[in-house]
């Protein structure tokens, strides 16, 4: 059998070149760590009230869960390296399964600090699967399409961030007043209910299947034991310009997913509560913010639908070219967003979504191109970049806890804040997109390129 690295077609001789079943099952994969991604986007408005949190602190929730694939993404390439994809993700999964099953005791005591050691684990494990799964989809069919295959594996992650925070919100912040103002059990069960009753066994059951579905290796893209490698990572530019395009545009996108809920509940955005309902500005937001968090969803829908667009249109348009077109779209979204209020902010910063769809599928094959038999070892290097997720939303946190304490000096320190400071905060948005457009236009480019005559 012979397999082509990410630059040639694949061929077969041993086995058919039909890998619909291999990408289906791998698919499955994308769906639920989207799920389980998605959900930090809940848990950031559950946190202020349960923990009593600023945003800022709040944001912690996703300075932990990113934080991990900067700090694993290396590691999980070697265990690529050591037992192969297949293995890998299994391993991936059986360490999201312990991952669930501790958010038992952080929602029961309840704890802040159990509930962050239990998205470093779930992190831990989505990173695994990740520095396999994204390499094996580039791979695992004609290179001329690989953008094209890895936005329609992306779409289905989508799907998954488009219904869990709808559920989460529905769930989790639906009881939120009552048992804020109670014991805080009702919140406490319906995280149980998600991540150690539903989760955990379902996560439990697809390790299973994937041990025992046969998924086709990849040879060109795998590192074989005693083989010498004369090519080096850092001789790729396009790796490392990449690298940085995933680090801003997670930033971007897990800022604004982190950010719709305390930013829609504002009165001059999502209106949701008149004055006359409740006229305290601080009450009137905190009620508001259950309904605003259900929007979380249409944020990543949009996303969804826009990987399915994506990956027709990249087909025939080069992933480059659709690429620059959505960094530049997104950025004029965001900055009009920040400079408007009602329902122009509201849907424009939903409107993002779309336009971040096919950004990751195309960074990241952008950036393993022509990397042979390094290309695990640089899926890890762009899987450690998503820790961009981890340093931006909480920048914007800080910054928007800083516009208010400056503008809103009444404010209770500690408490949700109300003001505008999420409003303009979000600009830092803008800045990631800015640099995507250049990734897109020149800092893409592999060396047969950079090197032509």
């Amino acid at each position: 059998m012979a397999i082509s690295s990410p630059q040639t077609m694949v061929h077969s001789d041993d086995h058919p070149t039909n890998y619909h079943g291999p990408l289906a099952m791998v698919t499955t994969l994308f769906f639920l760590w989207g799920s389980l991604t998605s959900l930090n986007d809940v848990l950031v408005p559950y946190a202020q009230h349960a923990f009593n949190l600023e945003v800022g602190a709040s944001m912690l929730i996703q300075t932990a869960f990113f934080s991990a694939y900067f700090i694993f993404s290396i590691p999980a390439a070697k265990i690529i390296d050591a037992i192969g994809y297949k293995r890998a993700i299994i391993v991936g999964l059986m360490i999201m399964v312990v991952a669930c099953l501790a958010f038992y005791p952080a929602a029961k005591i309840p704890s802040f600090p159990f509930f962050l050691v239990a998205l470093i684990i779930l992190a831990t494990g989505i990173t695994t699967l990740q520095v396999a799964a994204n390499p094996y989809v580039a791979v695992l069919g004609d290179a001329r399409t690989a953008s094209s295959r890895l936005n329609l594996t992306q779409a289905f992650n989508s799907l998954g961030t488009a219904i869990f925070p709808w559920v989460g919100a529905h769930l989790i912040l639906g009881t939120a007043t009552v048992a804020v103002a109670e014991s805080g059990a009702a919140e406490a069960q319906a995280v149980i209910r998600l991540y150690c009753y539903f989760f955990s066994v379902v996560l439990f059951l697809l390790a299973i299947a994937i041990g025992l579905f046969k998924l086709p290796p990849i040879p060109t893209a795998e590192r074989h034991k005693g083989e010498k490698i004369t090519d080096s990572l850092w001789k790729h530019p396009n790796l490392i310009f990449g690298a940085i395009g995933i680090f801003v545009y997670v930033g971007a996108e897990v800022a604004i997913g982190s950010s719709i809920a305390n930013y829609l509940a504002l009165d001059n955005v999502g209106g949701f509560l008149s004055s006359a309902q409740l006229p305290d500005a601080a009450i009137r937001y905190h009620a508001a913010l259950a309904e605003a968090a259900r929007y979380i969803s249409i944020y990543w829908l949009g996303a969804m639908v826009g990987r399915f667009i994506g990956s027709a249109l990249l087909q025939k348009i080069s992933a480059g070219k659709l690429l620059a077109f959505c960094g530049t779209v997104a950025g004029l979204l965001v900055t009009v967003s920040v400079l408007s209020n009602g329902h122009v902010a509201m849907w424009s910063i939903l409107s993002v979504g779309l336009f971040n769809s096919i950004m990751f599928p195309c960074i990241f094959t952008m950036g393993i191109a022509e990397l042979g038999p390094l290309t695990g070892d640089g899926s890890g290097i762009l899987n450690m970049a998503i820790v961009g997720g981890a340093i931006i939303p909480l920048l914007t946190g800080k910054l928007a806890d800083a516009l208010n304490r400056a503008y809103y000096p009444a404010m209770t320190l500690g408490k949700t804040s109300w003001g505008q400071g999420i409003h303009y905060a979000l600009i830092v948005a803008t800045v990631c997109y800015m640099y995507i457009v250049f990734f897109a236009v020149s800092g893409s480019k592999p060396n047969s390129e950079l090197h032509a005559k």
